[in-house]
């Protein structure tokens, strides 16, 4: 596909890039396009059709990504995702959180983390105040099971009962209904809807009423990686349950990999985040850093945000789809033979 190469602050970005590109044999951005396209890939479309408003250096991150992997003669779609994620670290603009983050190697991580077989299941930890989880979760469901000998399984798991059945059945997910009993500590599913057929309905969406409920949900599903949402109710859900979980693992020798999805500049306060008071984003910044395997910055869903971060314009959680789904294309065009 013949493309004008033009991106948002591209006079910003465009020294690291050519430097990661001619690193692996790569010219240029365009010679980065015809690999692509010669392997019969479109990870600028890809990355559009995952979050239809990510901005134009995030489909152009994931068409650099994955012509370094094309070069690097990655066969399987996790060493396609850690090459991707040079690709993603290379968009950076210097001197930003993410380029002192390593964020756009961490989502690369990430993504490799879920197409192998130690990860048995994976959480977006939301406030449900978006669709961006859904976004992620859909990209995910869709491919890594493409390549895996056993299916990852999805969840997301988000405060509000009524938000978690209204996301499920907009999105063709499971909507899963629990009762807690904070007496005991039991947790019981009441009641299972399932609003699609295929890989869409295998999305299990949870609704909890407080922290003790969303911990004992990861409790239940056995949780190996979560990623946080960072929007609405990050200091009274995601960080909290993330971090309580973690606790409860190491308590009982499990694994458990927690990602802080954002953080790092001020934004609008939510009204039920008041405890964070004006520095929202810094207090979830911090709560992040109390539990994180691996800290993000920006937005789990807004584009613009993570673009502010100096990472690219696509939301945390959507990226994580967009890495998965883009690595495997590039294990089927392996196993296809053409590259």
């Amino acid at each position: 596909m013949i493309r004008e190469v033009k991106f948002e602050s591209q006079d910003r970005r465009i020294k690291g890039i050519i430097e990661a590109l001619n690193a692996n044999g790569i010219k240029d951005i365009e010679e980065a396009n015809a690999i692509c396209e010669a392997a019969g890939l479109d990870p600028y479309k890809t990355c559009e059709e995952t979050q239809p408003i990510c901005f134009e250096n995030a489909k152009w991150a994931y068409v650099v990504g994955s012509a370094i992997a094309l070069k690097k003669g990655c066969k399987n779609a996790a060493e396609a995702a850690e090459a991707i994620g040079i690709g993603l670290q290379a968009f950076c603009i210097p001197g930003s959180v993410a380029d002192d983050r390593k964020v756009g190697i961490g989502h690369g991580n990430l993504a490799a983390m879920l197409l192998r077989e130690e990860t048995k299941c994976f959480a977006f930890l939301a406030g449900h105040e978006s669709f961006a989880a859904a976004e992620g979760a859909i990209g995910i469901a869709r491919n890594a099971n493409k390549v895996r000998k056993n299916p990852l399984r999805v969840i997301l798991n988000g405060l509000g009962k009524d938000a978690a059945y209204v996301i499920s059945r907009i999105n063709g997910f499971t909507s899963v209904e629990t009762q807690y009993d904070y007496k005991t500590g039991e947790l019981k599913v009441v009641k299972e809807t399932r609003f699609s057929e295929g890989e869409r309905g295998e999305i299990r969406c949870y609704g909890a009423d407080d922290v003790s409920e969303g911990v004992a949900i990861m409790i239940s599903e056995g949780v190996d990686v979560s990623i946080t949402g960072n929007s609405t109710n990050p200091t009274r859900f995601q960080h909290p349950v993330a971090g309580t979980y973690k606790k409860w693992c190491w308590e009982n020798d499990r694994k458990y990999f927690s990602v802080a999805s954002g953080g790092g500049t001020g934004r609008t306060l939510h009204p039920d985040n008041v405890a964070a008071g004006p520095a929202s984003y810094g207090m979830t910044d911090t709560m992040g850093r109390m539990h994180g395997d691996a800290q993000f910055a920006g937005s789990s869903s807004v584009p613009a945000h993570v673009e502010m971060m100096g990472l690219i314009g696509a939301g945390n959680n959507p990226m994580v789809g967009m890495t998965v789904s883009t690595a495997v294309s590039i294990e089927e065009a392996a196993k296809a033979g053409k590259f």
